[in-house]
């Protein structure tokens, strides 16, 4: 249904793909392909995860500035990529607070962290907290709060409907989590090389002046989102008052970094 630039998705050199664009008022612009189909997400699971720690700290669970992870280091540093945790093991390669190290491991031990501050398995946790409450019955997380998630397009697009219009968060609480979080840190964007300042908000990427990026020429630099290496990513863009997902089964690689950006502008364009 709807809007004629999804269908380029015909043309991307992948096996399966599915998009849909919803809108800030969380009605849909348009969707194509098999959005009923259960792609990995890859690190698309981190917003979710995120979404999950954000909605602990509302309940009181944890708080944003407690300690959690390497000495020094809090929720909030965890989320923000500055816990100074390595890329993909778990020890620490430079101070919290004092670069943009881009961390699976953090989210690991971000989730080892609520779950013992709740009592509740993190995957369990998250679907309770999140998945159930916006009804993404298609979506679970079998193993890593980094990147383990599997989801469809309509599950996502109803998590991009809350990210325009949170009903399990309050708005600035969102607000918070999809603004600079420690402004002004460098660090490498993966696949995309290093990045000055590399800004992330709480488990969001923040757009802001990235070149290259894997959003569009015209995406406003509020833009805020994710993508993962399965070839996957959802973005939300509120100067457009507009979210888009799409999902692949390739991995990312050249040939998203040249479809993906064309894509997001002809999306742009038609809204």
């Amino acid at each position: 249904m709807g809007m004629e630039s999804l269908r380029m998705i015909e043309n991307w050199p992948v096996p399966t793909a599915a998009a849909a664009v919803v809108r800030a008022d969380g009605t849909l612009a348009g969707s194509y392909g098999p959005t009923g189909h259960r792609f990995p997400l890859a690190s698309v699971t981190k917003p979710l995860a995120a979404y999950a720690a954000l909605v602990a700290v509302e309940e009181g669970a944890v708080e944003l500035d407690e300690p959690a992870g390497p000495e020094g280091s809090t929720v909030r540093h965890l989320l923000a990529h500055t816990s100074g945790l390595a890329f993909d093991e778990h020890r620490s390669v430079a101070a919290p607070g004092n670069r943009r190290l881009y961390s699976n491991a953090g989210f690991e031990v971000l989730g080892d962290h609520i779950a013992k501050a709740t009592d509740i398995p993190f995957p369990e946790y998250l679907r309770q907290a999140v998945l159930q409450p916006l009804g993404m019955v298609a979506t679970d997380l079998p193993g890593s709060p980094a990147k383990d998630g599997v989801s469809t397009v309509d599950d996502l697009v109803r998590f991009a409907a809350e990210l325009q219009a949170p009903r399990l968060l309050a708005a600035e609480t969102l607000a918070g989590a999809t603004s600079v979080v420690h402004p002004g840190l460098t660090g490498v964007l993966p696949g995309y090389g290093h990045q000055r300042p590399n800004d992330w908000g709480l488990g969001f990427e923040i757009r802001d002046g990235k070149s290259p990026h894997w959003t569009g020429a015209s995406s406003s630099p509020r833009t805020f989102g994710h993508f993962g290496q399965s070839g996957t990513f959802l973005w939300v863009d509120p100067d457009a008052g507009a979210a888009c997902v799409a999902l692949t089964d390739r991995a990312f690689g050249p040939w998203a970094i040249e479809a993906w950006p064309t894509f997001t502008d002809a999306v742009l364009a038609e809204l």
